[in-house]
C-alpha cells in the first residue's frame, strides 16, 4: 500500500503510525538556503526513513525512542519548486513547491498578530499580495480572539504542547496573506524584493502573550535575577505582569480539567508555553533570524518595565544558542505611543527607553521606532506597513549587507558647555531635521516640561542655565516629538545623561 500527499492532507500525520513528519514540514515551504536541511519525525523503532530533495537522496534508521533525523546537504537560494519526498516502508509522504530562501521567526503579542485585512493599507495591498516567492507559516492557537470568559471544552483540548497551534505553509496570495501578521508580511515582502530571494515568515505570535511565555522555563529557573517567574502556580506569581494573570485566571482559573503541571494550568501566557509548543519543535529548523513586536503587556508595572532589556537579552542568548546560531539576527519594534485617559501607558516611556537599550545589551540586534504613528486611544495602530518596512531596512543593513540608513537617529552622547547642552546622535543620514515643518519638540530637562531645542551642525542645541542631570526626548506616552533624519525616520525616545 502507498500512501500519498493528498491523502495525508485530509488526515493528521500522527494516524499514520508507521511515519510521523515534524508539523513544520508541508508543501509551500521554505527551506534555509546555505544551512544543512534537517528534517526530523517519529516511526517505529529499526525502520528506515529515505528522503529525496530533488537530485539528494539521505536515509536513517529510526532510533530506539521512535525519532528520526536526516541532515541534507545546504543549497543556494532557488525560486524552482522542488518536492521533498519522505518515505518507510509502505508510507510514501510527497511535499510540493518547496523553495530555497530565507527563513525569519515572527513573534510577539497582539501588534505583531494583527492581520493584514484589519491593517491601514489593506484595500490597496491586495493588488500586490500574490508574492509566489513569499511564503507563511501562519498557524493558528488554542484560545485565539477567545477573552474575557472562560473558555471552551474544544479549546481546553488544544491547550497541550503538540496540539496548541495548527497550521501549514502557504504561497502568499489575496486569501492567504489576510490573516497573516501584517508587519510580518510588509517585512518579508520588502526582503523578498529587494535582495530577490524566496523568503519564508513563521508566525507564531499570540495576542496579549507576555514575553515570558517565549522564554524556555528551564532558562528562566536556571537565572538568578528570573527564577522566581517559574516558582509555583504561574496565576499567582507576583513576578509576572499583573494583566496577562488575571486573563489567565478569566480563560482557565475556574475550570478543572485543564492539562497543568508544577507550575499550573496550560495557557498561552503562562511562561515557558510558547517555547514549548512553538519555539522548541522549530529548533532544527535552521532559520535565517527573529523579529519580534512584544512589550505592551510587560509594561504596566515598574518592576516589569525595568527588567525587560535583561530579560529580552536573556531569551535571545538561550535562541542563540539552541539554533547554535551566536550572532542571529534579533529585529524588534519599539512601543509606538498611546494617550492614559484609556489605557494604562504611563510606563511607556520609560519602556520604550529600556527597549532602546537592548540594542547595546544584545550584538547583532536592531530596533524599528514607531512612537510617530502610535494612535492615541488605541493600543493597536493600523499602520502596520511602516512598522514591517522600518524592520526589513536593520535586516537589509545588518544582514543583507545593503548600503541603507537602517534607523532615525539614536542618541550617542549629551555634553554640557558654556550654558548649552548638545546631543549627538547615530543614523542622521544626510542630517537632521523636523517632521512636520513646526518648531522642534519632544526635548525636555526635567521629563515632564518641555524645553526649547534647535537643530545645529553638530546636533541638538538646548540652551539651559545649569547642568541639567539628564536630557529626555518623547517622554510621554503619547510622543509629539516631531525629531527626523533625512529618510524621514523618526529619533527614538530616550533618557541619558549630561556629561
Amino acid at each position: 500500500m502507498r500512501v500519498i500527499c493528498s491523502i495525508l492532507l485530509l488526515f493528521p500525520l500522527s494516524a499514520f503510525s508507521q511515519l510521523e513528519i515534524a508539523k513544520v514540514f508541508s508543501s509551500n515551504m521554505i527551506l534555509q538556503r546555505d544551512e544543512p536541511v534537517t528534517v526530523w519525525g517519529k516511526a517505529a523503532p529499526g525502520k528506515i526513513v529515505e528522503i529525496n530533495l530533488g537530485v539528494i537522496i539521505r536515509k536513517t534508521a529510526v532510533g530506539k525512542d521512535s525519532v528520526w533525523k536526516v541532515s541534507l546537504p545546504k543549497q543556494p537560494a532557488s525560486n524552482q519548486p522542488q518536492s521533498l519526498l519522505i518515505s518507510s516502508g509502505d508510507t510514501v509522504v510527497q511535499f510540493h513547491n518547496i523553495l530555497i530562501g530565507d527563513v525569519w521567526i515572527c513573534i510577539g503579542q497582539s501588534n505583531m498578530e494583527w492581520p493584514v485585512m484589519k491593517e491601514m493599507y489593506y484595500k490597496e495591498e491586495i493588488k500586490n499580495s500574490y508574492q509566489p516567492f513569499l511564503r507563511l507559516y501562519n498557524p493558528t492557537y488554542a484560545g485565539k480572539n477567545t477573552f474575557n470568559v472562560s473558555f471552551t471544552d474544544s479549546i481546553v483540548q488544544n491547550l497541550t504542547l503538540e496540539k496548541f497551534y495548527k497550521g501549514q505553509w502557504q504561497t502568499c496570495d489575496s486569501n492567504s496573506f489576510k490573516p497573516m501578521s501584517a508587519v510580518g508580511y510588509y517585512f518579508g515582502k520588502k526582503i523578498a524584493n529587494e535582495i530577490n530571494v524566496p523568503i519564508g515568515l513563521i508566525n507564531i505570535s499570540i495576542g496579549g502573550a507576555p514575553l515570558e511565555t517565549f522564554i524556555d522555563k528551564e532558562v528562566l529557573k536556571q537565572n538568578k535575577q528570573f527564577s522566581g517567574k517559574v516558582n509555583g502556580d504561574w496565576l499567582g506569581n507576583n513576578a509576572l505582569p499583573v494583566w496577562i494573570k488575571e486573563r489567565g485566571k478569566q480563560n482557565v482559573g475556574q475550570l478543572s480539567d485543564v492539562p497543568a503541571d508544577e507550575n499550573g494550568k496550560n495557557h498561552a501566557f503562562k511562561p515557558g508555553f510558547a517555547y514549548d509548543a512553538g519555539i522548541k519543535s522549530l529548533l532544527s529548523l535552521p532559520v535565517k533570524g527573529i523579529v519580534c513586536y512584544q512589550g505592551e503587556s510587560n509594561a504596566q508595572e515598574i518592576e516589569r518595565v525595568n527588567e525587560y532589556a535583561a530579560l529580552s537579552a536573556l531569551m535571545v542568548s538561550d535562541y542563540r544558542k539552541k539554533w547554535k546560531q551566536l550572532q542571529l539576527p534579533f529585529y524588534f519594534v519599539q512601543l509606538s505611543s498611546i494617550d492614559t485617559v484609556k489605557y494604562k501607558g504611563e510606563l511607556w516611556p520609560q519602556f520604550r527607553n529600556e527597549q532602546r537599550k537592548m540594542l547595546q545589551l544584545i550584538p547583532n540586534s536592531g530596533m524599528a521606532v514607531c512612537s510617530d504613528i502610535g494612535a492615541k486611544d488605541d493600543v493597536h495602530p493600523t499602520n502596520k506597513k511602516d512598522v514591517g518596512e522600518r524592520l526589513a531596512r536593520w535586516a537589509l543593513n545588518k544582514t543583507y549587507t545593503q548600503k541603507i540608513v537602517p534607523s532615525g537617529p539614536l542618541p550617542l552622547k549629551a555634553t554640557y558647555s558654556n550654558g548649552k547642552v548638545i546631543v549627538s546622535f547615530e543614523y542622521i543620514a544626510k542630517g537632521l531635521k523636523i517632521s512636520d515643518g513646526k518648531p522642534l519638540r519632544g526635548f525636555s530637562i526635567d521629563g515632564m516640561n518641555d524645553t526649547k531645542a534647535i537643530i545645529g551642525d553638530n546636533g541638538i542645541i538646548i540652551p539651559v542655565n545649569t547642568k541639567p542631570q539628564y536630557i529626555y526626548y518623547g517622554w510621554k506616552p503619547f510622543s509629539d516629538g516631531n525629531l527626523i533624519n533625512s529618510e524621514n525616520l523618526p529619533a527614538s525616545t530616550f533618557k541619558i545623561p549630561v556629561k
